[in-house]
């Protein structure tokens, strides 16, 4: 049961906790400070296709430090049985197969990409990767965020139709990409690049990420005390 009162008595759920809040942080934050400091430290003021581009713009060594700290939190955190390990082992898998297999960039050079590369191997790495890592989030908030641990109450309930929404937004937002890629490569769907619908669908599906963790961390949505 996760509620204040059991937060002063367990120590071990108090680290839980901490480690559920920040990972929401950095979900929620990612592709905002991607964005930021790409235009106050690179003068970089586009929006990248995708937050994967960011990889090869300044922001790379933050792009790869976020996705690196976001692993080892999830490797770090074991949860209630078996079943939280193995998602968070093997979500940590897929976020540093993220970090470190960068998507291809193969458009022109630019103010913010100077150096596009393109190694097809490795793209596939890295979207096999992505779409792993949403969809074992997408898992623990459908299905491990959601069970019950001892008395249900409201916002219990409430708690987990939050993380059932966000669970389903992933899900949603890496469908989209799926279907809009197929679009591009059909040709028929080259007006939607300059809306960055890749890198909004992202950004919604990281932001659906964070607030289903920060709210297991019991930042959102708390038991009142008794």
């Amino acid at each position: 049961m996760e509620n204040n009162n059991e937060k002063k008595q367990d120590p071990q759920l108090i680290s839980y906790l901490t480690l559920r809040k920040a990972v929401g942080i950095l979900g929620v934050a990612f592709s905002v400070v991607l964005v930021i400091g790409s235009v106050v430290c690179g003068g970089c003021e586009e929006i990248q296709g995708s937050i994967s581009s960011y990889y090869h713009t300044n922001m790379r060594n933050i792009f790869v430090g976020i996705l690196c700290a976001i692993a080892l939190f999830l490797f770090a955190y074991k949860g209630y049985d078996n079943r939280d390990a193995v998602a968070g082992n093997l979500a940590c898998l897929f976020a540093l197969g993220v970090a470190f297999f960068p998507t291809s960039v193969t458009d022109s050079l630019t103010r913010c990409i100077p150096n596009p590369i393109e190694n097809h191997i490795i793209s596939v790495i890295h979207f096999t990767s992505a779409a792993g890592f949403f969809l074992v989030l997408a898992y623990f908030s459908i299905f491990l965020f959601t069970i019950n641990k001892g008395e249900i109450t409201k916002m219990k309930l409430k708690r987990n139709r939050l993380y059932k929404i966000c669970g389903y937004v992933m899900l949603a937002s890496i469908l989209l990409i799926a279907v809009y890629s197929i679009c591009l490569n059909l040709g028929r769907c080259e007006g939607l690049i300059k809306f960055d619908p890749v890198f909004w669908l992202e950004t919604i599906a990281l932001w659906a990420f964070g607030v289903s963790w920060l709210t297991k961390g019991n930042t959102l949505l708390t038991d009142k005390k008794a």
